[in-house]
């Protein structure tokens, strides 16, 4: 089931709901270009998680700012050859010039976690008012809490969750529903092979939980739904396209009969596509379905490689700013605000390839 909706928490994200921003999950009937302009940047706050509560700049114990003089650090954690990462960066910096806020700082940890934990830890030290965190892993950021906490500085964490207390270690969480995402693409993938054959999953990074939640979901909900397919591979891909193919071409040596390969991002599910190639196989002999929605794995649908994508809105830079615009102001806003994600298949890949990023 969904998390119910808590309006008041979100009433500030109103000014974001716009038209044609996303499709509902439900009806969409089905994550490039790196600008967050546009209808399609827009995310649609679907709720708050079951029981969330919210935070206020006084519990936190952080003092009133102006964002448009302060100093605000953006920490990215993987390289941004990954579209995903380079329509979140871009629109974290739109954002900022749009609000007029002059002093944002940016890092790239380039997918090493020792590094985005110094970046973030000199992003403090040298006197950042505002953290914006898209966390590499979930665990390991004691000592940036230590230092944040110390200072009252605010940390926003969007895409993966960080393990640790909202409104103490960090303020809010803003992302996706990755547990529902696997169920989603879970259901796809059931469609696409008419409940029955055998399915390999391509695993995302280790150590974060948009990775365990969106195996969880797709796990659960296939054994609930189509207990005839079989899960039969399981290899992580990191999120990279090289490895999504050198696990892919694997698969294939192991079992060519393969019937259906669920990715866990665009990236990996591409590189799969590039493996089916070299191995002889055509679109449509593997059903692929796959959570993102870049517009090349869009474009794959459209040319018949893949059945189904199911997105992952990486345009955070409005709703990050809305949140932390009203957190200043001494409005409370939410600890886990999740967002609504449209999906992708043969029915609008095509009519709606420029709302992919």
């Amino acid at each position: 089931m969904r998390p119910k909706t808590v309006a008041a928490t979100f009433a500030a994200a109103a000014l974001l709901l716009g038209a044609g921003a996303c499709a509902k999950s439900e009806d969409s009937g089905s994550s490039g270009g790196g600008s967050s302009a546009g209808p399609a940047a827009t995310q649609v706050v679907q709720s708050a998680a079951a029981g969330s509560a919210t935070c206020t700049a006084e519990q936190y114990g952080a003092s009133k700012i102006d964002l448009k003089t302060a100093q605000v650090g953006f920490s990215q954690s993987e390289k941004e050859a990954n579209p995903f990462r380079i329509a979140e960066t871009q629109s974290i910096k739109d954002e900022a010039a749009k609000l007029g806020i002059t002093n944002l700082k940016t890092t790239n940890a380039n997918s090493q976690f020792p590094k985005q934990i110094a970046d973030v830890e000199q992003m403090i030290d040298g006197g950042v008012q505002l953290l914006i965190i898209a966390p590499l892993n979930s665990d390991g950021w004691d000592s940036v809490f230590a230092k944040a906490s110390a200072k009252h500085i605010p940390i926003i964490t969007i895409d993966r969750k960080i393990n640790a207390t909202a409104c103490k270690d960090y303020l809010s969480f803003i992302g996706s529903d990755f547990a529902e995402q696997g169920k989603r693409a879970a259901d796809a993938m059931a469609k696409a092979l008419g409940n029955k054959g055998e399915v390999a999953i391509l695993l995302g990074s280790p150590g974060n939980n948009v990775t365990t939640l969106r195996t969880s979901g797709f796990k659960d909900q296939m054994a609930k739904i189509a207990p005839d397919i079989k899960i039969t591979f399981e290899q992580t891909g990191n999120f990279s396209r090289e490895d999504g193919q050198k696990v892919a071409e694997q698969l294939l040596q192991s079992n060519p009969k393969i019937n259906g390969i669920y990715g866990e991002n665009d990236e990996m599910a591409l590189g799969a596509i590039t493996a089916l190639k070299g191995a002889g196989k055509k679109a449509g002999d593997v059903k692929i379905v796959s959570i993102d929605g870049t517009k090349g794995a869009v474009q794959a649908i459209a040319d018949g490689w893949i059945s189904s994508v199911i997105e992952s809105n990486p345009r955070f830079g409005p709703l990050a700013f809305s949140t932390a615009t009203d957190f200043f102001g001494g409005k409370p806003v939410g600890q886990d605000i999740i967002i609504q994600d449209r999906a992708y298949d043969e029915s609008n890949a095509k009519t709606d390839l420029s709302s992919a990023y």
